[in-house]
């Protein structure tokens, strides 16, 4: 009997997802201690981590169901963790996609970094003012250490949200408006479904940033456009390589913003 998803693939991407949650926490709490005052919180701090933890490991369990589910009905997935889970050896698939998506991640990362270093960060600084320092990817780092710790958030948690229930929802919907012959999605339904995870990537830092700087135009194409291009990479190497490729490259670029610029 064939059952709806890979159970065991399951569980390690969501007991994975729920150790990056936490792993998180320094970084997102030094980010968030400016804007939020603990005295005036309703419930103490670790009782407030604690449930949203929890909160956090339901929401993330159904996102991973579905995720698999209609990756699985789309050619999309996590072959490598398909792979170990039948037994089969997997050193050489890993060693195999390790190049390009380390590559991709560090080099589309430098050229997100160009673009804020030339045109955004002069903007922002005409528009904002001294508040615009706040988001200045080279000033604004936490600690190297809380960085290293948020790109396994980044790396894992994120590529799930993403990529694996976003994106391959985007695609198992699209492909009942445009499949080929064989029933399989097109290659347009496909870089339409990349882009559309890859928008509502960037839309999901404004929260972050919001608590930062206010949410002016500029603000908002900056943060949508510098992680969307990173976002539509992250969603070629799922689709090529799997959703592990894309995990690693987000990683990377992940450890470049977060832990090389914060040295």
């Amino acid at each position: 009997m064939k059952t709806l998803i890979n159970w065991k693939v399951f569980f390690i991407l969501w007991i994975a997802s729920i150790l990056a949650t936490i792993a998180v926490l320094p970084y997102s709490l030094e980010l968030q201690s400016s804007a939020v005052n603990t005295a005036q919180l309703p419930l103490p701090l670790p009782v407030i981590i604690t449930v949203q933890i929890i909160q956090n490991a339901v929401l993330v369990a159904i996102l991973i169901f579905g995720g698999m589910f209609f990756a699985s009905r789309v050619g999309l997935g996590a072959p490598i963790l398909n792979a170990a889970t039948r037994g089969e050896p997997v050193a050489d698939r890993v060693r195999a996609i390790l190049p390009l998506s380390i590559t991709l991640g560090v080099v589309v990362t430098l050229i997100v970094l160009g673009l804020e270093f030339f045109y955004f960060e002069p903007a922002m600084i005409h528009e904002l003012g001294e508040k615009a320092n706040l988001l200045n990817l080279w000033t604004s780092q936490p600690a190297a250490w809380k960085g290293l710790l948020a790109s396994f958030y980044g790396g894992i948690a994120e590529e799930i949200q993403l990529r694996l229930s976003l994106m391959s929802f985007f695609v198992w919907l699209g492909r009942f408006i445009s499949r080929t012959t064989e029933g399989k999605p097109t290659h347009a339904v496909i870089w339409i479904a990349n882009v559309l995870a890859a928008i509502l990537f960037g839309a999901g830092h404004f929260p972050v940033v919001a608590m930062l700087v206010p949410l002016t135009p500029l603000v908002m194409v900056r943060t949508i456009l510098l992680n969307g291009l990173l976002g539509i990479v992250f969603g070629w190497l799922y689709w090529k390589r799997g959703l592990e490729s894309a995990m690693i490259s987000h990683f990377s670029a992940d450890i470049v913003l977060h832990v090389l610029l914060a040295l």
